[in-house]
């Protein structure tokens, strides 16, 4: 880990900023509003965990990203999910149970990690688990989801459990979005916004970021279109190539670059949102923040990886630890290496330098 970055200042700074953000964004909510603001000394109590754990010689990143689910109803074009089987259309076996997922938000809690996202496959196929999380009040778990098994009683859930922040995948406007994920697929994230909105319910919009959609994501309209239904939140996630023949969509470092700086000018002009970038600018972060230094990944199975586009592990959570987990030999190898920090194409060093991942996995 690079010593004269100090990474947890980063990540605290960083968590600050987007809860504060947000608790701006809510302010003409009372409901939410008033839990972004309990939420918030949440936080400040996660981040002091966190900066005491340092204090003592071990880091906690604040992000975990949960994959409560390998199956999903869509086949989205380029899915780096499905391409790595990560992803099936089969009904799986012997995944975490809601019971399983439920101990590990609360060692994640105690640990001081204050946001889970929750992924899949789709995870809105486990309402067990979901359900499980509201329980985690002090934890705000965004869930990334298709959005085509919102319903009532959904609605009702989120209405709730205000910590859990559905996160509707949309590619931009209709064309696109379907073109990617399926006809119909755009009108009905839309209507789910409407309703979401009708209900003064917070919800965020996640959006992939690729050669063909990078400028309309970003354009005045898109927003306008999601803030005008009440998108609270909008996260870019860049591109990851999966397949020789997706390597054209990742964003080139051109426009990886000019991602960022429309997103600087968004969060001072456009304060009604929140604007997050996955995986962002590296280079004022020291380098990725997988592998535990700012967020890690379990899969549906309980294996403890570096990242959703790293699907390499060593520890498995079903038999062990949140925090031995951490403490894998793949994680510190990859944080005392320099992988993490080395130079890439596109987005993702880890995806980029799978063979030496693969490397340490073999030692």
């Amino acid at each position: 880990m690079n010593e004269s970055f100090d990474l947890q200042g980063y990540m605290t700074e960083g968590v600050e900023r987007v809860v504060s953000e947000a608790v701006k964004a809510t302010l003409k909510n009372p409901r939410e509003s008033a839990f972004m603001l309990r939420f918030a000394a949440a936080s400040r109590n996660a981040s002091k965990k966190r900066r005491r754990a340092e204090d003592s010689g071990e880091h906690i990143p604040p992000f975990l990203i949960a994959s409560i689910t390998s199956k999903c109803n869509l086949h989205c074009a380029g899915c780096y999910s499905r391409c790595s089987n990560a992803t099936t259309d089969a009904e799986p076996v012997k995944q975490l149970t809601a019971e399983e997922w439920l101990r590990i938000f609360g060692e994640a809690e105690e640990l001081g990690i204050s946001f889970i996202l929750l992924a899949g496959g789709e995870p809105m196929l486990r309402r067990d688990i979901i359900e499980a999380a509201g329980k985690k009040q002090n934890i705000l778990f965004p869930i990334f989801t298709n959005g085509t098994y919102m319903n009532e009683r959904y609605f009702e859930l989120f209405d709730r459990c205000r910590n859990l922040l559905p996160v509707m995948s949309i590619e931009g406007e209709r064309s696109v979005t379907d073109t990617r994920r399926g006809d119909g697929i755009y009108d009905k994230l839309i209507a789910n916004m409407d309703e979401l909105g009708r209900r003064g319910l917070i919800f965020g919009a996640s959006v992939t970021v690729t050669t063909e959609n990078h400028r309309e994501v970003t354009s005045e309209s898109f927003l306008d279109s999601l803030s005008g239904r009440g998108c609270k939140a909008v996260i870019f996630v860049e591109y990851v190539p999966v397949t020789d023949e997706s390597r054209g969509l990742a964003p080139t470092d051109t426009e990886r670059e000019q991602l960022m700086n429309e997103i600087q000018r968004l969060r001072k002009e456009r304060p009604e949102m929140v604007y997050i970038s996955f995986p962002g600018d590296e280079k004022s972060s020291g380098g990725c923040v997988a592998a535990g230094r700012g967020f890690f990944h379990i899969n549906s199975h309980g294996g403890a990886e570096p990242c959703p586009f790293s699907p390499y592990s060593d520890v498995n959570v079903r038999g062990g630890s949140l925090r031995e987990a951490l403490h894998s030999p793949l994680f510190k190898a990859l944080q005392s290496g320099n992988i993490l920090l080395d130079d890439h194409e596109g987005g993702c060093v880890l995806y980029e330098k799978r063979e030496l991942v693969e490397a340490l996995l073999a030692k």
